[in-house]
């Protein structure tokens, strides 16, 4: 924590001694961006931002919540300066909401049960900075976890012969559901998929109100933000 401080602290110094009207930030602004998270070590993080891009913390009134590496998360921040220090910009965290942030993972018969395939209340879903998000509403539990999860079908090849990457969003409440619902967002990982070789990927959905049916995201389609106010609110409380 000390080493933390004064590396905080030297950063401090030198972006103050540094900065000029030029700038055009003060410690009054107030900015908000999708991050992906950088852990150091010691309890030191960075962010590379959809928008903003590779955010330094010199000056911090946050300290990290056990956040991981590579987790996604809803940042609100002061900035601080441009091109600091090698990075995009300097800020200041003021707040973080981290994500439930996950892998893809080998589905085959003998772990099929563990996956199971109840029906999920999808809400949305969109491909930003390789990830995949999904936002769904959840029946609450009221002691299991539910486990959500994202497969490959260990038989089958990465890419299939229409050219895209297919996967399955597998839902598990473990039969633990109450009647009280709560929004709730995921996360995936998917810069280990072999994305250069693929259209896209299309990903398989039980829906509780649609049924069974596919979503398709092209590599060819912009990247899209959905409303980061409304998804800051976000619990993922009931997952793992």
């Amino acid at each position: 924590m000390k080493k933390y401080l004064l590396t905080m602290c030297a950063g401090l110094a030198l972006l103050l001694s540094s900065c000029d009207d030029n700038d055009g930030y003060s410690l009054g602004d107030l900015a908000v961006d999708w991050v992906t998270v950088h852990d150091h070590g010691d309890r030191l993080y960075t962010y590379t931002g959809d928008t903003w891009g590779k955010m330094w913390p010199a000056a911090s009134g946050i300290f990290g919540p056990g956040l991981e590496d590579g987790q996604r998360a809803i940042l609100y921040f002061n900035p601080l300066a441009d091109n600091f220090s090698g990075y995009d910009v300097a800020i200041r965290p003021e707040y973080i909401r981290p994500f439930l942030t996950k892998r893809v993972e080998e589905l085959a018969a003998s772990n099929e049960a563990d996956y199971a395939n109840d029906p999920t209340y999808y809400e949305d879903a969109w491909v930003a900075a390789d990830y995949l998000h999904i936002r769904f509403t959840q029946k609450l539990p009221k002691e299991q976890l539910h486990r959500v999860s994202l497969v490959h079908r260990a038989d089958e090849p990465w890419v299939d012969a229409d050219g895209y990457i297919h996967l399955e969003y597998r839902y598990n409440t473990y039969g633990d559901t109450l009647q009280v619902t709560a929004p709730a967002l995921v996360c995936y990982r998917l810069q280990s998929l072999p994305l250069d070789e693929a259209k896209g990927i299309k990903v398989k959905v039980n829906d509780a109100r649609k049924g069974v049916h596919e979503l398709v995201f092209d590599k060819t389609e912009e990247e899209q933000q959905r409303n980061l106010g409304e998804l800051a609110e976000i619990s993922t409380t009931g997952v793992q």
